[in-house]
């Protein structure tokens, strides 16, 4: 009998689909604080051409209506605060009777509409046409954008022809310009220059370098132009901040001679390097512009749909729009962190390199993840570039962009990456570099803690938690977030057990000790009230503590959605990003101890329920991923299930704000990519949550043993009333635990689950339930009064 159900689940797989790529649409999450980059990239690509608007253009285009300001060439994907890079504009236009000086040229003169139903974006491409005629199409290698511009035939009061002009404006999306340089040639249409920025996300300031070369039309001009006035002399330009950092509009621009079918290209090589490089990357990578389009974006089709090609689905009868937003899920979170191996002028180094690491706090719950099952050759390089890092610059990076160390959000969380890693065997990384580099956070303080490695470490050692108002005279740093970075410093102390332990490494009592420091912030009579003064009936939260191990306050529902955002420059409090109540639940690698700790699986059931039905979690931010299927622990997965289906399509859907906050490159995405899948990871350990798929079956061969693994509903029903697990069967046999771990992909086993329309009793029993610190710490203690050697679990 389970030799024909294997039979027949295997029979229907052939129904999984090939190449699946038409259903990626970039501009899923482009408006209503998505912030994606919605133009044309290749996986991990450097060069990401977009047009730029004066709307929501953190990502550069939005949906929203707003006006074009330019076209530039590097973005990142999903962030938030300020607009990221965005520099070096070029904008087209039709000047009135062909005078240069009628141009308009600032960001604000220059904005023009765009006609909505214009805008084409799908991977490798995006297009869209502006209110004046100019229709704007782009495509990318790793380097280099290309744009094709095509002007209509509009006519001067004279009757002559309008000339087609293209600026180039030496800002950024953020105008955050310091200085800037740029230089035309007299006798070719090549424009060369630089600038320097500041992060958008973090400290100091960083230079790129461009090189752009136009074809298609004659040149009959070119020159500078500062301000609201031009000339084709001088050739070259330097600009810098001036009295009061008075921000000078400066660029250059060059004007043609129409061509017939009014089409200008523009070619910009792009470099962190020099000039030089741009135009050695562009030359490489695009030798013939004019004619190099179609063949960049096929190219483009063809990476992405390699990336892609470990998964396939069985829809079902799945609706065409949720399938959309699966493989655009999956799309985004390879649009970053981008490779820029042979980019990096800060230090020389034959490791991969990668940047827009923004921010690991949002990355390493379930993007990165991730890229280790589909990708785990590139997660690869992602963490011998973490490594590189480290050797060259002391520390590992939690947030970094543009060459730039970005502001430390929580713990040290590339300890987490690290983890993940480890516990899924990935190979051809240091780990003994990678040990020394989590030891490193883990005991020295650095002198500027707020963008890398851990404040607060004599506190940490000596008192076991992050104290409100700390004394800490050896590092500096936002002196907030004491609950938030003692829950994650915890985590990433028990990430260090865990590596260490693999390692044979004899610190790991030490570290398995300090990763229960949650425990001491918790203030068992803690009650929390609403605004309104109703009690929420719950007893028992954490609490920032004094040096003095006496009690402060913070209102558990503080920096909720209830009430006002958190963060580290707009009221800064004991919590990061969220709440008291939503830190609670972060816990994840004794999540049996806080179960305990919180009354039971019952009253824990009954405090998660309330915060995801209050209003107080804000499914917007990624503390709260793991909470979702965290009943699990609690011996309750089917509840883990119907919470999931509650926020999707909810939340996350195919619709231009279909993503219910930044996307943060790619981590709302790769939530939504895992859960529907039917598995969510808990991050640093090896254990995937099990759920049912939202298809009737998914495939998964892992790129590196090419072993497909398989999930399969075998009473799938779209209209999802079906959506409990009654059964389950890996490869055959009954399968009772509510989890699985990463060989389950690695060597390509079968998981068939019956499902129901009501909650049962599988995966509820205690043997079933997700290992836990305290459970492996009680087993190994009774593993060594029989046998004297005890172990740690994973």
């Amino acid at each position: 009998m389970k030799i024909l159900a294997l039979i027949s689940f295997l029979i229907g797989l052939t129904a999984a689909t090939g190449d699946d790529l038409h259903y990626v649409d970039p501009l899923i999450g482009s408006t209503a604080g998505g912030n994606v980059f919605v133009g044309a990239s290749l996986p991990y690509g450097l060069a990401k051409p977009v047009a730029d608007v004066d709307g929501q253009n953190t990502g550069g285009f939005s949906t929203d209506g707003s006006n074009v300001t330019g076209f530039s060439h590097m973005h990142d994907s999903g962030t938030g605060g300020n607009p990221s890079q965005g520099q070096f504009p070029l904008f087209p236009q039709l000047c009135r009777d062909n005078i240069v000086d009628n141009c308009r040229f600032g960001k604000t003169d220059r904005a023009t509409h765009y006609i909505q139903d214009s805008v084409v974006a799908r991977p490798g491409y995006f297009a869209v046409r502006l209110e004046n005629g100019i229709h704007a199409e782009m495509t990318a290698s790793q380097r280099t954008a290309l744009y094709r511009f095509k002007f209509p035939e509009t006519h001067a009061s004279n009757g002559d022809t309008l000339d087609p002009v293209i600026l180039l404006d030496l800002t950024d999306l953020w105008s955050s310009r310091q200085n800037a340089s740029i230089s035309l040639d007299a006798d070719s249409a090549r424009i060369v220059g630089n600038g320097t920025f500041l992060p958008s996300f973090g400290a100091g300031s960083y230079r790129t370098f461009f090189c752009a070369d136009f074809t298609g039309a004659e040149v009959r001009d070119n020159g500078i132009w500062v301000n609201n006035r031009a000339g084709s002399e001088p050739k070259a330009l330097y600009v810098t901040r001036g009295f009061n950092n008075f921000y000078l509009q400066a660029g250059g621009y060059v004007t043609f001679e129409r061509p017939d079918d009014g089409v200008v290209t523009v070619r910009v090589g792009v470099s962190y390097v020099s000039s030089q490089q741009a135009c050695t990357n562009a030359e490489a990578e695009v030798p013939a512009p004019g004619k190099d389009f179609a063949r960049l974006e096929q190219e483009a089709v063809d990476s992405w749909s390699e990336k892609l090609s470990p998964i396939k689905i069985t829809a079902g009868g799945m609706s065409d729009a949720m399938i959309s937003a699966f493989w655009s899920g999956i799309y985004r979170t390879m649009l970053s962190p981008q490779n820029m191996t042979g980019e990096n002028p800060v230090w020389k180094s034959d490791e991969p390199y990668f940047d827009s690491f923004y921010c690991i706090w949002d990355q390493f719950r379930a993007q990165l993840p991730l890229l280790s099952l589909i990708d785990p050759e590139t997660q690869t390089n992602l963490i011998r570039s973490l490594l590189d890092t480290y050797k060259n610059e002391g520390w590992l990076p939690d947030c970094r962009m543009s060459l730039c160390k970005g502001w430390t959000q929580g713990g040290s969380n590339a300890d987490v990456v690290l983890t993940d890693a480890f516990v899924k065997n990935l190979t051809n990384i240091d780990w003994e570099l990678a040990y020394k580099a989590m030891v490193n956070d883990a005991e020295n303080e650095p002198l500027e803690w707020s963008y890398e490695g851990r404040g607060g470490l004599q506190s940490w050692k000596r008192l076991n938690y992050i104290p409100y108002l700390d004394f800490d005279y050896l590092g500096f740093g936002t002196n907030s977030r004491s609950i938030s970075r003692t829950v994650e410093y915890a985590y990433n102390d028990y990430g260090l057990a865990v590596v260490g332990k693999g390692l044979g490494k004899s610190e790991n009592t030490k570290y398995l000790s300090r990763a229960n420091n949650w425990r001491n912030l918790f203030k068992a009579d803690q009650k929390s009230v609403l605004e309104n003064g109703t009690d929420t009936g719950f007893t028992g939260f954490f609490q920032p503590k004094y040096l003095n191990r006496t009690w402060g306050f913070q209102d558990p529902i503080a920096c909720s959605a209830l009430a006002s955002w958190c963060s580290l420059t707009s009221n800064p409090s004991e919590t990061f990003e969220s709440s008291i109540w939503e830190y609670l639940f972060y816990v994840p690698h004794d999540m049996a101890a806080l179960i305990k700790l919180l009354g039971g699986p019952d009253s824990f059931v009954k405090r998660l329920d309330y915060f995801h039905t209050s209003g107080l979690a804000d499914i917007g931010n990624e503390p709260v991923f793991l909470t979702v299927y965290q009943y699990h622990y609690a011996g309750r997965p089917a509840l883990s299930t119907a919470r999931a289906h509650n926020y999707i399509p909810r939340s996350f859907n195919a619709s231009t704000n279909g993503i219910p906050g930044n996307d943060d490159s790619g981590a709302m995405g790769s939530f939504l990519v895992w859960s529907m899948m039917g598995l969510f990871p808990n991050a640093g350990q090896n254990v995937y949550l099990i759920s049912a798929p939202f298809f009737e079956a998914v495939e998964v061969t892992h790129p590196i043993t090419n072993c497909t693994a398989t999930i399969r509903n075998s009473n799938f029903d779209p209209t999802y009333r079906k959506v409990y697990i009654q059964s389950a069967l890996l490869n055959g046999r009954p399968y009772t635990k509510n989890w699985i771990g990463h060989e389950f992909f690695t060597q390509g086993m079968t998981l068939e689950l019956m499902l129901g329309e009501h909650e049962s009793d599988w995966g509820t029993r205690v043997e079933d339930l997700p290992p836990s610190l305290s459970d492996n710490q009680a087993r190994d203690e009774a593993t060594v009064g029989m046998h004297g050697v005890g172990m740690m679990g994973s």
